[in-house]
């Protein structure tokens, strides 16, 4: 899986940096002073090194944990999102990092210490209110778990910390460290979902839509608490029929007491990086669809959003309440015509 290691040399007699590069006996190891040397440079090949990416171990400096985008947030009123690693081992077209990094390699910054610290920090200054952290905004929460073991330790210190509210956003089945663990009340395991086709077609990598329900469907039953990410909601010719069939078989298997929130999102992405993905993908049949620029995002025609927000939008009535529904964005609230409460919104996120 990987054939070479950059080792910050600040972290290179880091124990989680001994640990990681243990699992990779046979890769290279290559010294940097600072992980920006390997993954800023200009003129990179992204499609070239997503075939074979490195991995960066790195120490973060700086914040760690910064404020979610506007209306970003399942219900709660103080949002954050950290990202202790850069980059996702999936490769799904529509995702917004491949526009966003010049590099396909993975960071995973070791001092998971920082992270923590800046988390309990916010708890600090929001003193007696719970506090909301969202993992999986820059990567996927779970996919390298059996690597890095951040999610375990993450765990370790949430149990502490029952204020701190987590989602761990992922499409992966590396749930091990999950079910090895009592459950937390305040962990939310929140999985993206497509219908089969689409995921088929356009989540290269990815655990198929089927093995994420299984996934899902046994969280619940161990007793974590699940979350619904429709985000985003690709438009095709059929994709009234084909959505349909996904919630009904979601909601056939997971059961209702053990979901949190569900959320509903167009696809969305900030012009330069839309412009970059496209130059990737220049006969991706996805970039064909009906798009137009809308405050500085690309977005699908007002109509098509409209119409496919509302109809999936009716479709979840059908399976669960209206109190779990969130639609992902401000613009997109006011494209469903059902009484969704103003207020309930989630920022920009497609992965």
């Amino acid at each position: 899986m990987i054939d070479t290691i950059y080792v910050e040399n600040a972290v290179a007699c880091h124990e989680r940096t001994k640990s990681m590069t243990r699992r990779f006996p046979d890769a290279a190891c290559v010294t940097c002073d600072r992980y920006q040397e390997v993954f800023n440079p200009k003129a990179q090949n992204f499609r070239l090194q997503k075939k074979k990416p490195a991995l960066i171990l790195a120490k973060k400096f700086g914040a760690t944990v910064l404020p979610a985008p506007e209306g970003y947030g399942i219900g709660g009123e103080h949002n954050y999102y950290f990202s202790h690693m850069l980059n996702c081992i999936y490769d799904c077209r529509y995702c917004f990092l491949q526009g966003m990094y010049r590099s396909a390699h993975y960071v995973v910054f070791v001092n998971y210490e920082r992270f923590f610290d800046g988390m309990a920090a916010k708890l600090e200054y929001h003193r007696g209110e719970d506090v909301w952290f969202f993992s999986g905004y820059d990567c996927d929460s779970l996919a390298l778990e059996p690597v890095t073991g951040f999610v375990r330790e993450l765990l370790d210190w949430l149990r502490q910390h029952p204020r701190a509210q987590v989602e761990l956003r992922t499409k992966s089945t590396q749930v091990r460290s999950l079910f090895e663990t009592v459950p937390l009340p305040n962990v939310v395991i929140a999985y993206s979902l497509t219908p089969d086709q689409t995921a088929a077609t356009l989540e290269h990598k990815a655990p198929s839509v089927q093995k994420r329900l299984a996934a899902l469907a046994e969280l619940a039953e161990r007793g974590w608490n699940v979350g619904l990410r429709f985000d985003p909601v690709l438009y095709e010719s059929r994709y009234q029929s084909l959505y349909q069939r996904l919630f009904e078989d979601v909601f056939d298997r997971v059961p209702q007491n053990s979901i949190h929130s569900v959320t509903l999102g167009p696809f969305r992405m900030p012009k330069p990086y839309f412009r970059n993905v496209t130059r990737l993908y220049p006969d991706e049949a996805l970039f064909a669809g009906p798009f137009e620029s809308r405050d500085k995002m690309i977005s699908y025609s007002m109509d098509c959003e409209q119409q496919m927000m509302s109809f999936c939008y009716d479709q979840l009535l059908r399976y669960t309440a209206a109190d779990k529904i969130y639609t992902c964005s401000p613009s997109s609230r006011d494209l469903v015509t059902n009484g969704l409460d103003r207020d309930k919104s989630v920022g920009i996120q497609n992965g």
